[in-house]
């Protein structure tokens, strides 16, 4: 797949001026009974360079194609060209809740992006540039909610603590409460951020270097953040593992 420098050139412009030009391609289909042949040369590309991506890796990018479900964004290898492309989707593409994803990305501009999945069978590629940002929140989870015992010279209500407890919380806790190898449940801190970054309930497990087996998983829905308080035996990978579970069972 060739990026045209002007996008609004007509395509048969653009094939026009690959007539004798030499390009790899992969044949895709044999029809004997018309005597055709159908070649790709988007999957030659793909082939050719995709042994040089691996899941983690981090590259420049060029924003392609802006579509209602994401961005399409072509990779820029080391030899300065952009040769296959992968999808952003709408949720990787920032931390804040994005509504249009033109008001965050332009298509032409160069981005950074993370590899997160490659599908070789499919030759689909998923990136994410949230990935790279810190999550606003674990940036300033101690000043939204401060640990117990520590006076911030702020009421609840001057820093924005929720009266009431994140819809499907307490279902959640309950299932937590039955998982095996999971001791107690505690709910514990609350408080209410500045921005939305969705509406959904988000549960994930805090970076907070665990001590005695104690674990906090952290709950967001819409501006309010709460916190869970796990006391388990098992260990961070187990934890993920049972929390998935959970999050399966409750709708």
């Amino acid at each position: 797949m060739i990026i045209p420098k002007d996008r609004n050139k007509p395509l048969v412009e653009i094939l026009n001026d690959l007539i004798g030009s030499t390009v790899s391609v992969k044949v895709i289909e044999v029809n004997d009974e018309e005597n055709k042949l159908t070649f790709s040369q988007k999957l030659a590309t793909w082939e050719k360079y995709i042994d040089q991506v691996n899941v983690g890796d981090v590259f420049e990018g060029k924003v392609n194609s802006l579509v209602e479900f994401g961005a399409f964004v072509y990779l820029r290898f080391p030899d300065g060209g952009y040769h296959i492309e992968g999808l952003v989707h709408k949720s990787e593409i920032s931390w804040d809740l994005v509504r249009d994803i033109k008001d965050f990305l332009i298509e032409g501009e160069t981005v950074r992006v993370k590899v997160v999945k490659i599908d070789k069978q499919r030759s689909r590629m998923e990136l994410s540039i949230k990935q790279l940002q810190a999550d606003p929140l674990f940036e300033t989870l101690d000043t939204l909610m401060p640990p117990e015992g520590i006076n911030m010279g702020a009421s609840n209500a001057d820093v924005g603590v929720p009266n009431e407890q994140l819809p499907g919380l307490e279902q959640i806790c309950q299932e937590l409460r039955q998982e095996e190898g999971i001791l107690d449940v505690k709910i514990g801190r609350q408080a209410l951020e500045k921005r939305v970054v969705s509406q959904d309930l988000e549960l994930w497990l805090s970076n907070i270097p665990s001590e005695s087996g104690k674990f906090t998983l952290l709950a967001r829905a819409g501006r309010q953040v709460q916190e869970v308080q796990l006391h388990t035996f098992l260990d961070r990978e187990g934890l993920k593992q049972a929390v998935q579970r959970v999050k399966a069972r409750v709708p």
